[in-house]
């Protein structure tokens, strides 16, 4: 009898495992619900980052730059796709104009490419965007990687070009430009510590920290729903 009792006592405690274990996950997969609806239009408190604008993704999906505005932005930077000379109606030319009229503060983000050199990277920049001091601070977005290049090339090139590329865009722009550092790339090339730059990081709803130092810009919430266009953009914020 003591023996069966046991058994039926294990059989009872195993069944409220499993029960606490299927609570558990059913309170998860409620609680990634939430904060997926929650962050879909996630911003963080205006009182607390009174500046705030948009990263608007390359491609050509209409912008409404004007709902942009009336929802919270002050100013939106707009990233120069590879080979932008090629660009079409409702590409970043339009878009640009189109920000302007809006009255959004204007800026470009250059994703640098760390398989071509400066100056093909650079010639973009200055063929696309004017020499214009009402112009926000360039951005350089640094996230690819040169693993995938072909020829091979080496950490100590991919920096020595980076930098080749910063003081071709500050003299274009007349002003010093913003590192947009990913992770990734932080951890690979220590930008943060070796580039005097102001920096613009990335992390949905938690302060990044991943640089070491303080940052200008962070990009809070990489894909905010908006009445704006059909496609999220990234939220981004300025630092008091």
């Amino acid at each position: 009898m003591a023996k069966g009792g046991r058994s039926r006592t294990r059989g009872a405690s195993r069944r409220w495992l499993w029960r606490l274990a299927v609570l558990a996950g059913l309170f998860g997969l409620a609680f990634a619900a939430w904060l997926w609806w929650d962050m879909r239009d996630w911003r963080p408190d205006p009182q607390a980052y009174p500046e705030q604008g948009a990263l608007i993704s390359a491609g050509t999906i209409p912008v409404r730059f004007e709902t942009l505005k009336a929802i919270g932005a002050q100013f939106v930077y707009l990233p120069l796709a590879s080979g932008a000379g090629g660009d079409g109606p409702g590409g970043f030319a339009d878009r640009f104009a189109a920000a302007r009229r809006a009255g959004l503060q204007v800026g470009v983000v250059l994703p640098f490419d760390p398989c071509l050199g400066a100056d093909a990277q650079s010639g973009v920049f200055a063929q696309m965007v004017p020499r214009d001091a009402a112009l926000l601070p360039p951005a350089i977005a640094l996230e690819r990687l040169a693993e995938a290049c072909e020829p091979k090339v080496s950490d100590a090139a991919v920096e020595s070009e980076l930098m080749t590329l910063i003081n071709q865009i500050e003299l274009h722009a007349g002003k010093p430009a913003i590192l947009k550092l990913s992770p990734v790339f932080q951890d690979r090339h220590r930008t943060a510590t070796t580039l005097a730059r102001d920096l613009w990081l990335a992390r949905d709803r938690a302060r990044p920290d991943y640089a070491g130092r303080p940052w200008l810009l962070w990009s809070a919430n990489s894909a905010r729903v908006t009445e704006a266009s059909a496609e999220p953009v990234e939220w981004v914020v300025v630092q008091k």
